[in-house]
């Protein structure tokens, strides 16, 4: 199960990524093919229009790309190598502002050799009152979680969906990775 917050324990990639520490992103779920990350808009991440920097939505859609590319737990055969980007293409749908929570959940869409198709989606949600900048709100009517409880972990593991304990707002964006397995050097 997926630590809720960034660490080596949680993916091997994100052990020495200090642009993933410093968005201040938050692993939600993880599993073969998946990832669901999220993490809180700062005002250094805004543009000269104040909304979020496209260049900051692009990297948090990259950072669940990168995430759902790559094993958390590579099997002997596949820890000589590494899963990258080949291309990508973004479209940037809606503006994100300071302080919305944003959440992206990437999926395989196909796979084939060496190579890969992903979808990421991004969405943008305004924090709940009694929430802490960096968690996610509670669905209307359920008992809010703090974030690292087994209840949100449990919350947060179904592949393919956004976790029970995310509302995510509007979609701001949709990521398409294209994906290529190459040797570690």
């Amino acid at each position: 199960m997926a630590e809720l917050t960034i660490s080596g324990d949680t993916h091997p990639i994100l052990k020495d990524d200090p642009a993933s520490e410093w968005m201040g992103i938050e692993v939600v779920a993880l599993d073969d093919g998946h990832a669901t990350i999220r993490m809180t808009l700062r005002q250094e991440m805004l543009n000269g229009f104040g909304m979020a920097h496209g260049g900051m939505i692009f990297a948090f859609g990259d950072t669940a790309f990168a995430l759902a590319c790559n094993p958390a737990n590579p099997a002997p055969a596949d820890e000589g190598t590494i899963t990258v980007a080949s291309g990508v293409d973004i479209n940037f749908l809606k503006p994100a502002f300071r302080g919305q929570v944003l959440t992206a959940v990437a999926n395989r869409r196909a796979s084939t050799g060496r190579s890969g198709l992903y979808d990421i989606q991004i969405y943008a949600a305004d924090p709940v009152a009694g929430t802490a900048p960096g968690t996610a709100p509670a669905p209307a009517g359920a008992a809010h979680a703090p974030a690292g409880t087994a209840q949100a972990a449990t919350a947060a593991t179904v592949p393919g969906e956004l976790p029970t304990d995310i509302l995510p707002g509007e979609l701001v964006a949709e990521f398409r990775g294209r994906s290529r397995t190459i040797s570690k050097k």
